[in-house]
């Protein structure tokens, strides 16, 4: 960014910038109460690092359904090798143009300067305003992007986490993109050696906090899936990217729906999840030699490389064997990206040392699965082809597809099977939706076949399915 006040583009963002001026900070104490408000001055110097002689200051056009409001304060300060950004938003001008935009808007803080770190803070009560419009709100900066409706934030929540006379005005929520530390660097590039694949561009770590007073509280878990785009290196072939990786501080590696985008000439990957973490983008290729000539050739390689799916051995996947509750469960798990879950579930079968007891726990949580009426789960049991689909079902509503698929006429859809009348009154209205929704079709003869058991490679195909179609992944 220039001093001269020229017109910056990001993609298809236009960004005005003002005079940037070195100015020495007089740090003030910031009551709870400020509300960030940037034209008191009180927050210009906010979460500049201790020892740090000087900071710049940078007037920041925010757009509010592409139209532009100085409504933005960047105050760039240094420590060490690191530069962060806070970008502070003026509540009322931001409100103002809400006010003229109604229900939907989206609110975009693009920031195109060179830092490491990029924060956009808002006070509470702006949350909840825009919350009430269903708006959405962008950070957006060279390197990434992060998509964030505000309902997603639950202010209400988070407030009550502070107590219960707390306003709304003295919450300040930061919503931060940052280049992963070292130490977290170094832990990525010991899983990509360990896992065999490939970074392909720089890992970023994406956060939601509150603050109150001296107490702050994270916000890493999401009821809707949330979006982050992050630039891929003009260096890198974009047809050499497979997908987007959570790492967690042990190690960890989990997938996350990933998309390839491109975009005023540039590539990006999407990544969708419903926590917060550090991100990284991977090439990891996988074949199985013996689905090459399997129906299911193109889905199962395809889950294996985005590691939701894993063979009996580094080669062989065993496409038409039956897969087992547990199996599934971890399957179902590992294609959302959720996180594992910790500690003992609620099944008296499954124990905390079982390989599956993560996976069990979280879909659990999720409320993808549900045990049986003597409280097992039974991982070891065979997964029907009707009980597979009302978990796929569940999955549908986690990822949005079951309100676009809308109302389902279930008569109407199984008459299109020889054999509906088979399948458990239980799972019919499950069974009806994926097929409306075409994650499922009939075996030979049109047959549902609701009570045979599943494979392991209509499994890779359903949850390939299910993904694409829900617009999670290519």
């Amino acid at each position: 960014v220039d001093a001269e006040g020229r017109v910056v583009k990001y993609g298809s963002v236009m960004a005005v910038v003002a005079v940037t001026t070195p100015v020495t900070p007089t740090p003030e104490p910031v009551s709870p109460g400020s509300g960030g408000n940037p034209s008191t001055g009180s927050n210009t110097n906010s979460g500049t690092p201790s020892g740090n002689p000087a900071s710049t200051v940078t007037n920041v056009i925010v757009l509010v359904n592409g139209k532009e409001e100085n409504a933005g304060t960047a105050t760039t300060t240094t420590s060490g090798n690191t530069k962060t950004t806070i970008i502070t938003v003026d509540p009322l001008k931001l409100q103002a143009k809400l006010d003229a935009e109604g229900i939907g808007a989206v609110v975009t803080i693009p920031v195109m300067l060179d830092s490491n770190i990029f924060v956009g803070e808002l006070n509470g009560q702006m949350i909840k305003n825009m919350e009430n419009v269903a708006a959405t709100l962008v950070l957006q900066t060279g390197k990434a992007s992060y998509t964030l409706p505000a309902s997603e934030i639950n202010i209400g929540a988070l407030a009550r986490q502070f107590g219960t006379s707390v306003k709304l005005e003295d919450i300040k929520l930061k919503i931060t993109i940052g280049e992963s530390s070292a130490a977290m660097n170094q832990v990525i590039a010991v899983a990509a050696s360990k896992g065999g694949f490939d970074l392909v561009a720089p890992s970023l770590d994406f956060t939601v906090t509150g603050t109150y007073g001296n107490s702050t509280v994270e916000i890493n878990r999401f009821d809707a899936y949330v979006k982050r785009t992050v630039e891929i290196p003009g260096a890198i072939d974009p047809n050499r990217i497979t997908t987007g990786i959570v790492v967690e501080p042990d190690g960890t590696v989990r997938h996350v729906p990933t998309q390839i985008i491109r975009e005023n000439n540039k590539y990006y990957a999407e990544i969708n999840s419903l926590t917060n973490s550090s991100y990284s983008v991977v090439w990891h290729p996988l074949t199985f030699a013996d689905v090459e000539k399997h129906w299911a050739k193109a889905a199962v390689n395809d889950m294996g490389s985005r590691l939701v799916i894993n063979g009996v051995n580094e080669t062989t996947f065993n496409p038409n064997a039956d897969i087992t509750r547990a199996e599934f469960a971890a399957i179902i798990v590992r294609g959302l990206g959720l996180r594992l879950g910790e500690g003992a579930t609620s099944f008296a079968d499954v124990p905390v040392s079982a390989w599956y007891a993560g996976a069990v726990q979280a879909a659990s949580e999720y409320g993808l699965i549900n045990g049986f009426e003597d409280g097992n789960f039974r991982p070891d049991a065979k997964l029907t082809r009707e009980q597979a689909m009302t978990i796929i079902a569940k999955a549908m509503k986690l990822t949005g597809l079951a309100d676009r698929t809308g109302t389902v006429d279930t008569a109407g859809v199984f008459a299109a099977f020889t054999d509906a009348g088979l399948a458990g009154s239980w799972a019919k209205d499950s069974l009806a939706l994926a097929a409306k929704a075409g994650l499922i079709s009939g075996r030979s003869g049109n047959k549902l076949e609701a009570k045979a058991n599943v494979t392991r490679a209509e499994v890779a195909v359903l949850m390939q399915r299910l993904l694409q179609k829900s617009d999670l992944i290519d």
